[in-house]
């Protein structure tokens, strides 16, 4: 019996030399259970390796019951029983699959958690910083309209000067022309009251010529 079992062993092997594998399909070794990876397929064949649950492997060809693989993690090629082969993740991968996301996810919430909080405390020193400049722009804003109103009254009060200085440079116009015209006016009559002064001499010298000569035309003879 051994005999023929070595002979389909010899058989299996010299068909896997003359057809190379072809590495397809993946499986990994079932939930809770450690198989053993055989240089044949049978239980008589050497145990190569002692494969845990969650080992993936790949496999190239199966026989009956046993299905050749190959275990990318180590390169060790054998035989394993197909029924401890399932296609899907074992629940330990997934369960540890599953842990290492939820560490993950924890270390990302806090490190979110510990942004938050730094962003939490960056939005009340700027909401402080706006709150300080919103209040120096009110005095900002209430010292330039002091400025303002004080440079407006400064203007008016610069066109009202202008105005008062326009109009005492007229007035001094109109002074200056007046006093001219008084000059004139004082000449004028100096001139007319020496011409009359001048005139009432020359008629009283004419009236005292014209009343001697009649005081000499009544004077008699024996005089």
């Amino acid at each position: 019996m051994k005999r023929l079992i070595f002979m389909f062993s010899l058989l299996g092997w010299s068909a896997l030399l003359i057809h190379p594998p072809c590495w397809a399909s993946r499986a990994y070794v079932t939930d809770v259970f450690e198989i053993t990876l055989r240089t044949g397929p049978s239980l008589d064949n050497k145990i190569i390796a002692m494969l845990p649950s969650g080992t993936a492997m790949e496999i190239a060809n199966t026989q009956g019951d046993w299905s050749l693989v190959r275990v990318p993690e180590s390169g060790k090629e054998g035989w394993v029983l197909s029924r401890y082969l399932i296609t899907r993740l074992p629940w330990s991968v997934q369960v540890k699959s599953l842990r290492d996301e939820n560490t993950a996810l924890q270390t990302k919430l806090t490190q979110v958690e510990a942004g938050l909080g730094e962003a939490q405390l960056q939005k009340k020193e700027l909401a402080a910083e706006l709150q300080k400049k919103s209040k120096r722009l009110d005095e900002t804003q209430a010292s330039y309209e002091t400025l303002k109103q004080g440079a407006e009254g400064f203007l008016r009060l610069k066109r009202t000067n202008a105005m008062n200085e326009a109009a005492l440079a007229a007035a001094k116009t109109d002074l200056d022309k007046l006093r001219g015209e008084v000059e004139e006016l004082r000449s004028s009559q100096m001139t007319r009251w020496f011409a009359t002064g001048a005139l009432v001499l020359l008629c009283g010298l004419l009236v005292g010529i014209m009343v001697g000569r009649q005081q000499k035309k009544r004077k008699p003879f024996y005089s």
